[in-house]
């Protein structure tokens, strides 16, 4: 019998299953009302989901990616949504084995822009989700989805799933050597970030934490500059953006800051 030629062949198929996941988190000081308003819409059209689907389809390009499905979505009254369904050989997208086989080789991005209800502090968190099965790796798109984003912390995991098996059915439980997400991320790139490294390497799971290093307040500030605010103010909202990208840092509350 035939065999179509648009099928993947699964006899030696790599089914490693290897998937990227990371926090985007860009923070802001927005001083009214208004201008919280204006900067939830100024995300969302920054972020929106034509050009979110414009950022997957150049990762997947990086990746050696095939695209067979996109998904996206604009949500009201913010945030964004893109899905694409991705495989590593060229195939056609009615073929229905094709799209059962790939349902864990996707991209995918969520965003949620939001405020604090009092204290004027806007955090922009991007959710993003790489994950190939085969040879393609998506950790060769870190560096072009890191420097997509205004990113004040990042946070990464990187788990590699399953098994493949060489020639002679000996089980292969990862088929590429890494001991930490850093070693991916650009010299240029970790040289602005304060980086922990959370790692369990006999379960092949790593986790990054980055936060930037360098605090200029004018690149918090929307809608006003620190020039335009008393010392007292300028003050106070440094302390109140600082402790923010320590709580998200450290991933708990923690005492204000005096």
């Amino acid at each position: 019998m035939a065999t179509k030629t648009n099928k993947l062949k699964l006899y030696g198929f790599n089914n490693l299953t290897k998937t990227l996941s990371f926090n985007i988190y860009d923070i802001c000081y927005a001083l009214s009302e208004e201008s919280r308003r204006q900067y939830i819409e100024y995300i969302d059209e920054q972020y929106n989901a034509e050009r979110l689907t414009n950022i997957l389809k150049n990762v997947s390009s990086i990746i050696g990616a095939n695209i067979l499905n996109i998904a996206s979505q604009d949500y009201d009254p913010q945030g964004a949504s893109v899905t694409i369904l991705i495989s590593e050989e060229p195939v056609e997208p009615a073929d229905a084995d094709v799209v059962c086989h790939l349902d864990k080789s996707h991209l995918t991005v969520h965003t949620y822009p939001e405020s604090h209800p009092q204290k004027g502090i806007m955090t922009f968190r991007a959710d993003i989700d790489v994950s190939t099965c085969g040879r393609i790796s998506p950790l060769n798109a870190l560096n072009y989805l890191i420097d997509n984003f205004d990113s004040d912390i990042v946070t990464l995991d990187y788990h590699v799933r399953g098994f493949t098996r060489d020639v002679s059915g000996k089980k292969l439980f990862i088929d590429h050597r890494i001991n930490s997400i850093q070693n991916y991320i650009s010299q240029s790139t970790r040289s602005r970030y304060n980086m922990i490294d959370v790692n369990v390497y006999q379960e092949n799971i790593f986790h990054t934490k980055m936060m930037l290093k360098d605090f200029d307040l004018n690149n918090y500030l929307f809608n006003m500059t620190a020039d335009q605010l008393t010392e007292r103010q300028r003050n106070q909202i440094r302390k109140l953006v600082y402790q923010e990208m320590l709580e998200i840092f450290n991933g708990h509350n923690m005492p204000t800051m005096r």
